[in-house]
């Protein structure tokens, strides 16, 4: 499928998404959202994509927010459209059953902070700053982020970035867990393709499985997390990707995965 306004590619199990808006900053329009929305269906489609990483065309920006010019014409039951548009296509990247690696390569604010946290985790250039800013406009952040940030790095430090607006490095966003690796920028996609190589070797049955338990997990309590755990590993053991990684650990060999289940 073509695409206007994102380049979308897959090599070696790995699809990249590339917002390529570079003269807005890669800004989240309508027109994005729904051919962002068509690349998570493509990938979700396509069983030999076993990762996605998510990133911005240019130095500048991964995503550097909504589309202000979008925002500012809107009537309110349009911001209510425009907000659910948003969501809808968040919520998608996260219900994704591989993993997703956001490579933050710059400006990741309002919109493009609540991208990356919908993606299992983050690695940032130096250069990358982060921010939900939308209160300096008079608003509030619409694509999850009053809910996935709290989440993330607890309440008290979400509503002090969220109430400010204040942006912040790449370091400190290391520092509040919302990033788990910070690489200099020459060497960022290189640092997100290697561990991204190293999760696609893995099976893909027990990636989604681990993946669900994970997330399913975080909003239940202990006791029917570990219930959760204990359905997905006995599941994990219909895959041929479970005999075949135990049998390689025995024979003492590299295990190589197919994927799927027996009939």
């Amino acid at each position: 499928m073509a695409y206007d306004n994102l380049i979308y590619d897959v090599s070696d199990g790995i699809a990249t998404v590339t917002f390529n808006r570079p003269k807005a900053l890669n800004a989240l329009n309508r027109e994005l959202l729904n051919e962002f929305t068509a690349a998570l269906e493509q990938t979700a489609a396509d069983p030999a994509v076993r990762v996605l990483v998510l990133t911005g065309a240019g130095e500048k920006a991964f995503v550097a927010g909504a589309d202000i010019t979008e925002i500012a014409r809107c009537t309110p039951l349009q911001a209510k459209r425009f907000s659910a548009l948003g969501q809808a296509a968040i919520n998608r990247l996260q219900a994704l059953e591989i993993p997703v690696i956001a490579a933050v390569n710059g400006f990741a604010l309002g919109g493009g902070t609540e991208m990356a946290l919908a993606c299992d985790f983050i690695y940032a250039s130096e250069k990358a700053r982060f921010g939900l800013p939308e209160i300096t406009l008079g608003i509030i952040p619409g694509f999850g982020g009053t809910q996935r940030l709290p989440r993330l790095i607890g309440a008290n430090a979400a509503k002090e970035l969220i109430f400010t607006g204040r942006m912040i490095n790449a370091e400190e966003a290391m520092r509040l867990g919302i990033v788990n690796r910070v690489c200099p920028p020459e060497g960022l996609m290189e640092a997100v393709l290697e561990t991204a190589r190293a999760i696609a070797a893995k099976g893909r049955v027990s990636l989604r499985a681990a993946k669900q338990a994970i997330n399913r997990g975080l909003n239940v309590d202990l006791a029917s997390g570990c219930n959760l755990e204990v359905d997905a590993f006995a599941l994990c053991l219909a895959s041929p990707d479970a005999k075949e990684g135990t049998s390689a650990f025995l024979e003492k060999r590299q295990a190589v995965f197919s994927g799927g289940y027996e009939d």
